[in-house]
């Protein structure tokens, strides 16, 4: 009797710590954003306490985390109830806990069954309710039966549509998850490193904190996606009988449905899938960390039923966890093409994904103090996109004391010369422009894809052109052909792929301006400013004499990046470079000077609302900046014209309220056609 008290002594207070560790991780994960412990940690203590409260039922509570879903919503938002709870899955980690699942469903139904296989996306799930085909409300999943109300966010959300098209339901509740694509994800941190911001840690992160910006047009910036995959709360009979068939239906309401999802015939078939998107998942542009296995027939769905918080008609078939435990041997530091002082991790030899990870990104001083990452920790790694390893915390109960705190480098690692830094900016810079490894970096961003887009010249192929004293710029590379005989030896440049090279390198003098001022590397200076510029200037000698005043008159830049690009062209070195490439052949000019000599819409404020039929927000804002025009998010006596889309909002009453002059789609065009024929407003 004894030892039965005391093992239910043990059994409660290890419930108690679990549920305490689980509440707290809850928060972490679903309201910050910042979670501390990886997926397979937090399962196995989810496993832990499920099993525990089942030996122990009368310890269970109604309040244990077991027992619900998510975290409760957070208070920065209205809170909206869901008509039918939102489920949480049930896991399986390996085949043999899948084929257990199978097993179980089966003796509960007595014919064959149809599944189907769908990839499970590790972003944010939300629910989203139309009425006569509108959307009009949206929300998180929250604690699974309460969430918060973040429709004017998901309003911004690619591919979700606002109306509904062919025949819905007068109130259909669709369920989705949003995403944050992996390669808008990889450019969105790489912008925020370059302003001196801490990147975030995985897209999912990302894509839950601009769901939860107060602001919508700060969730607008973020390009985030969704799939839909099923329904909640429905006041009408709808056609589908099979979640096969539900998938459809919803596609030809307009949702965006998984290409990849599958109608399978048996459990062997649902292993091969999982397989198979085992060894696809990094050619994916989304983190997919799983399959979910779903009854097709909604009748056998409906039959099954939910225990507790999870239906007994789905699981989760989960990929190997992609975070692994290893140690912090050392924090090294890089210099990139603009002189930032880089700091990485340098680990303990670790396999991830199929991949052994020996270094990992630390992005700048701030996020190694926020974490307190030490050298020596025993610390949690993963591949975040599928793409870049990094280190995500330390496991600080692992300490044995003699770990070590960063010491900044107080000189660059590459030449010596000493760093700069600045309280405004995370990052510290070598300010030294004939440093070597900022030529071999401004090289490979000279030759990337974004900028002039020179095949068949990688990292290794310009360290060599460098040693070998055959270029010590990137205007070096035109005259490469002069050399032809020397780079011909040269390590992974044969005859051919030197032929193929030398082509890249003369069809790339044709790019665009815009290209151009890209590859130059100017600082805060990527495409999209590029562009602004040369849509504004007839040439670069114009950009070079402009004051810092005249870069900042132009709609999208503000004074950090005119700053910059001022700085950069009043540096001689930087100048001679511009005159080396002018003799070798580039494009200085903008060619587009019709459009140019005529801003026809400047200093006319516009502000554009609504879903576009022909044209994206985007397209329409960047024609207005363009043609000289000015694009705010605000409606107020400033403005001189709205341009509607369907479903305007608010922005349309107070334009009428205002008496401000609003164009649809086709009236803005057809403006835009009359001033630049007549050149007058």
């Amino acid at each position: 009797m004894v030892e039965k008290t005391d093992s239910e002594n043990l059994a409660r207070k290890r419930i108690e710590e679990l549920r305490s560790q689980l509440n707290k991780h809850n928060i972490l994960y679903y309201q910050q954003d910042s979670p501390q412990t990886s997926d397979a940690e937090y399962d196995a203590m989810m496993r832990e306490l499920m099993a525990l409260e089942t030996q122990h039922p009368s310890f269970a509570s109604r309040d244990s985390p077991a027992q619900r879903i998510g975290a409760p919503p957070s208070k920065g938002f209205a809170t909206i109830t869901h008509k039918q709870q939102m489920l949480s899955l049930a896991n399986a980690f390996n085949q043999e806990e899948f084929v257990a699942w199978n097993e179980r469903v089966a003796k509960l139904l007595t014919n064959k069954l149809e599944f189907v296989c769908e990839l499970k996306y590790d972003g944010l799930a939300v629910s989203m309710t139309y009425e006569n085909g509108n959307l009009v409300k949206g929300a998180t999943r929250g604690d699974g039966k309460k969430g918060e109300d973040v429709t004017n966010n998901l309003k911004t959300v690619n591919h979700l549509p606002l109306n509904l098209s062919g025949g819905y339901p007068s109130i259909l509740e669709v369920r989705g998850e949003v995403v944050f694509p992996i390669s808008d994800f990889n450019e969105f941190n790489v912008n925020r490193s370059s302003d001196g911001l801490t990147p975030y840690a995985n897209p999912r992160n990302a894509a839950a904190g601009a769901l939860r910006q107060i602001d919508p047009s700060e969730t607008a910036k973020r390009p985030l996606d969704i799939f839909i995959y099923g329904i909640g709360h429905v006041n009408d009979q709808i056609p589908p009988q099979t979640q096969y068939e539900l998938l459809d239906y919803l596609s030809a309401l307009g949702f965006n449905i998984n290409e990849h999802n599958d109608l399978v015939d048996s459990p062997s078939k649902v292993i091969d899938y999982y397989l198979n998107f085992l060894e696809m998942r990094e050619d994916l542009d989304y983190i997919c960390d799983g399959v979910v296995v779903k009854v097709n027939r909604l009748d056998y769905q409906r039959h099954l039923g939910q225990i507790g918080r999870e239906p007994r008609w789905a699981i989760a078939f989960k990929f190997p966890s992609e975070q692994k435990e290893t140690t912090l041997i050392n924090i090294k530091f890089n210099v990139g093409r603009t002189g930032s002082i880089n700091p990485y991790a340098v680990l303990d030899p670790v396999q991830i994904g199929g991949a052994t990870i020996k270094q990992a990104t630390l992005h700048n001083e701030d996020y190694i103090r926020t974490k307190d990452l030490r050298i020596g920790d025993t610390v949690i790694i993963e591949r975040a996109g599928e793409v870049i390893p990094q280190v995500i915390r330390a496991i600080s109960s692992k300490r044995s004391g003699r770990e070590k705190k960063l010491q900044m480098p107080t000189e660059c690692p590459i030449c010596n010369h000493l760093i700069f830094s600045s309280k405004d900016e995370a990052m510290a810079y070598c300010i030294n422009s004939a440093c070597p490894a900022q030529t071999n970096k401004m090289i490979e961003h000279f030759v990337s894809k974004g900028a002039m887009d020179i095949h068949g010249l990688g990292p290794k192929q310009i360290n060599v052109l460098i040693s070998k004293g055959l270029i010590s710029d990137a205007a070096d590379l035109y005259d490469l052909k002069n050399h032809q005989d020397k780079t011909i030896t040269i390590d992974r440049i044969g005859e051919t792929s030197l032929d193929n090279l030398l082509t890249a390198i003369d069809t790339s003098r044709r790019q665009p301006m815009e290209k151009v001022l890209t590859a130059l590397g100017i600082k805060h200076v990527g495409p999209e400013v590029a562009e602004l510029l040369s849509q504004r200037f007839l040439n670069i000698d114009e950009i070079i004499r402009s004051s810092d005043s005249d870069i900042q008159n132009i709609p999208g830049i503000g004074p950090k990046i005119s700053s910059s690009i001022v700085t950069y062209f009043a540096d001689p070195s930087n100048l001679e470079l511009i005159n080396k490439l002018r003799l070798a052949g580039l494009n200085l000019e903008n060619v587009n000077t019709d459009i140019l000599e005529k801003q026809v819409l400047s200093d006319k404020v516009f502000v554009v609302t609504g879903r576009m039929e022909n044209f994206s927000r985007t397209d329409i804002q960047n024609r207005i900046k363009a043609l000289g025009g000015k694009v705010t998010g605000k409606v107020t006596k400033k403005t001189d014209f709205v341009i509607m889309g369907s479903d305007p909002g608010s922005k349309l009453n107070q334009a009428n309220l205002l008496e401000i002059d609003i164009l649809t789609e086709t009236e803005f065009i057809d403006l835009i056609q009359s001033l630049l024929s007549n050149n007058d407003l």
